[in-house]
């Protein structure tokens, strides 16, 4: 079993990243499945240690962290509560599997420390070396069913992305990658491990090792999606491999017939409902995120369209799209307002509508009828990189992990992670 070292408790103590040749260390906050929350269940198994002598958590014992007025409390049944402040670090006195931190029940390798956020949240913060952070990302980006080698190609991109992030403090979340802690599955710990320390390299550089779930039969280059200088890796070409999950939504004009409610209804406001609910509240969410705070209904979408011409992909760019809304601000003040994008580009328009609805912008077609919209496109995110599904049907064909990084990283070298730690770049 690995020891931890005093380095590692130094380093992670002053919450810097480290690069020791023997075990590169990933520093990850706890945000996905804990949201923002002033309380928090831990349990420890194994002997941990903390830097204030007076706090010891007993192992197998269930414990409350709250976090008031900018202090932390830690709380025991049947026992006086104690008072923490600002934040304290959870060290294993040795790094195994048998050292756990459990954060309402899911259970964390390594270190942890635990801050407050925003005055209020309480943050944990989990350090714990690469491989074993890539156990946890692995099953929670691919399914674990698919084939050993489409396993491999995936923890290739995931593993260089992470060593491309070493520097930083990243979260658990889509943002960065999905990390799930010690939950671990038998396929994918295997992919990561007879793959260790493998990353995707250009001119003996990371790459920057983009995926999406399917690419509707077409990749991307990365400068169509988010600007910057085109790569090479990233060419536009047909993917024979790629399923093209072919998608389409219908969204109605009028979501609600404003001549139709019943405002003698004291409640009437909580009866009245949008015809296509999740899109609706998409674009609630989406408004007050933009500068329209307070409770909506959604009451028209009057302008829903595609403008300009499509990329070498055949990907969509530019849209625009229309709202007219009631907001409530305070009890019985309502507002009637209309939001409207006029030709912008489309990823401003898509979280409008919601991505797991509006799947990607390789579009077929935007049709307007007399009451709704239809669109209808192929695949599942941005295109550019590797599609997983691909992967997948390239690993069902019995390709290797080395030629499905060969086919959606072109011109790419698989190597050891010490030949390029140290010369992070894209």
């Amino acid at each position: 079993m690995r020891h931890i070292t005093l380095l590692f408790i130094i380093v992670f103590c002053l919450m810097v990243p480290v690069k020791i040749s023997a075990e590169h260390m990933v520093t990850v906050k706890l945000v996905n499945y804990i949201g923002n929350t002033d309380e928090l269940n831990i349990k420890v198994e194994g002997e941990f240690f903390t830097l204030d002598p007076t706090l010891k958590l007993q192992k197998g014992v269930n414990y409350t962290l709250q976090s008031r007025k900018g202090e932390l409390f830690l709380k025991q049944k049947g026992e006086k509560e104690q008072r923490i402040g600002v934040g304290f670090i959870l060290v294993p006195q040795t790094y195994d599997m048998n050292h756990i931190v459990y954060i309402n029940d899911r259970p964390y390798l390594g270190a942890m420390e635990f801050l407050i956020e925003d005055k209020k949240n309480i943050r944990p913060v989990n350090q714990l070396p690469l491989e074993d952070y890539l156990k946890g990302v692995v099953p929670f980006e691919v399914f674990s069913s698919w084939g050993l080698e489409t396993l491999k190609a995936q923890t290739l991109a995931a593993r260089t992305y992470a060593v491309s992030k070493l520097e930083q403090v990243i979260d658990d979340t889509i943002r960065f990658q999905v990390y799930g802690g010690y939950e671990w599955d038998t396929s994918t710990t295997q992919a990561v491990e007879e793959t260790e320390g493998e990353v995707v390299t250009y001119d003996n550089r990371l790459i920057e090792t983009f995926y999406s779930a399917s690419n509707g039969g077409k990749t991307e280059n990365n400068a169509n999606v988010w600007g910057g200088d085109s790569m090479r890796y990233f060419p536009i070409k047909d993917d024979p491999y790629d399923p093209t999950h072919p998608w389409e939504f219908t969204l109605q004009k009028t979501q609600i017939d404003y001549e139709a409610i019943d405002f003698s209804n004291p409640a009437w406001w909580d009866t009245t409902v949008e015809k296509d609910e999740e899109i609706a509240n998409s674009l609630k969410s989406w408004l007050n995120r933009n500068g329209y705070p307070g409770k909506i209904k959604i009451l028209e979408i009057d302008q829903f369209e595609l403008n300009g011409d499509k990329l070498a992909s055949g990907r969509s760019v530019t849209g625009s799209i229309s709202v007219i809304f009631m907001r409530q601000l305070l009890e019985g003040l309502i507002l009637f307002e209309q939001m409207s994008l006029n030709d912008v580009n489309l990823n401003q328009i898509r979280p409008m509508i919601g991505g797991t609805v509006f799947k990607s912008y390789l579009i077929d077609s935007l049709e307007q009828h007399k009451s709704a919209y239809t669109m209808k496109g192929r695949g599942f995110g941005h295109g550019v990189g590797m599609s997983q599904w691909g992967a997948h049907y390239m690993g069902e064909q019995g390709k290797t992990y080395r030629e499905i990084i060969d086919f959606y990283y072109p011109g790419t070298t698989i190597m050891d992670i010490s030949s390029v730690v140290l010369k992070i770049g894209s």
